[in-house]
């Protein structure tokens, strides 16, 4: 009898609202507070590693390797994506615009959309895969095969060795790739204008040029930069605190990549209200 007495106490407790209505308060607090942690370790992560890019000793041809790296080697990906872009741009613009007679306006749309929206945004993008990946896999690697470990013993700070340069690099990188991205885009919706939809090549590069101006620009470079800057805290921080194991390496290799684009999308939100507010 004792035993079938505690066997029908069981569903009651189970079955006590006051009891599930804690349990759910227990779990959102819970996954508040791990969050607010995870958020107070990348601020921590964020401060070390911009108080170490300005302090000396540096290592010069660590950040030589990683401006080749993030610079010279993601070239061909950001060329290749904005000059398909600004020929889709032309070409969508087209389509659109002859609907309400307003096709001397395709270049000004053109030359706005490149160099204050999309070639910031999907350099960005397109480096966070690149890039981001790439550091977040071989400094997760070096966590994983205790080579950080390695450096302490030979009294190398691993922030300055292995973070500072890679930061430096992609915040200094990412708006000169931008700037070379803007040209080309610009240049692949002239083709398609030319070539494609029968402009003139004079009205249509005065017509560009008429219509940017340097906030239009200098904006676009300002979000590269930030854009360049969390690219590579994000993925240096997902790689030094990565798990043991290759399944740590492969989650941090995706984190990064994906923390990267949502707060790159945020970001570009931000500065676009500071700057065009």
């Amino acid at each position: 009898m004792t035993g079938q007495a505690i066997e029908q106490e069981k569903p009651r407790k189970c079955c006590n609202p006051v009891t599930a209505v804690l349990d759910i308060f227990g779990a959102v607090g819970a996954s508040i507070l791990n969050m607010l942690a995870a958020i107070g370790r990348l601020c921590g992560f964020i401060s070390r590693a911009v108080m170490h890019c300005f302090t000396p000793p540096f290592f010069p041809s660590q950040l030589a390797r990683q401006l080749i790296d993030i610079g010279y080697y993601s070239l061909p990906v950001v060329g290749m994506t904005a000059l398909f872009t600004g020929m889709v741009l032309a070409l969508q613009s087209y389509t659109g615009f002859t609907r309400f007679n307003a096709e001397g306006a395709i270049a000004g749309v053109v030359v706005l959309s490149i160099t204050r929206e999309l070639s910031p945004v999907l350099a960005g993008l397109m480096v966070a895969g690149r890039v981001g990946a790439a550091i977040a896999a071989e400094i997760g690697t070096m966590r994983v095969t205790e080579q950080i470990d390695a450096l302490r013993t030979l009294s190398v700070n691993p922030f300055k060795y292995l973070i500072a340069p890679r930061v430096i690099a992609a915040t200094l990188t990412l708006p000169i790739l931008v700037l070379i991205g803007d040209i080309i885009g610009v240049y692949g919706g002239y083709i398609v204008s030319i070539y494609s939809l029968g402009f003139s090549p004079a009205g249509y590069l005065s017509q560009t040029w008429d219509t940017v101006t340097q906030i239009d620009v200098v904006s676009g470079l300002w979000k590269a930069g930030a854009f360049g800057f969390i690219v590579s805290i994000m993925g240096c921080y997902h790689g030094f605190n990565s798990a043991r194991g290759a399944q740590g390496v492969g989650a941090a290799t995706t984190n990064a990549v994906v923390s990267s684009s949502i707060l790159i999308l945020i970001f570009n939100y931000l500065i676009t209200q500071i700057f065009f507010s």
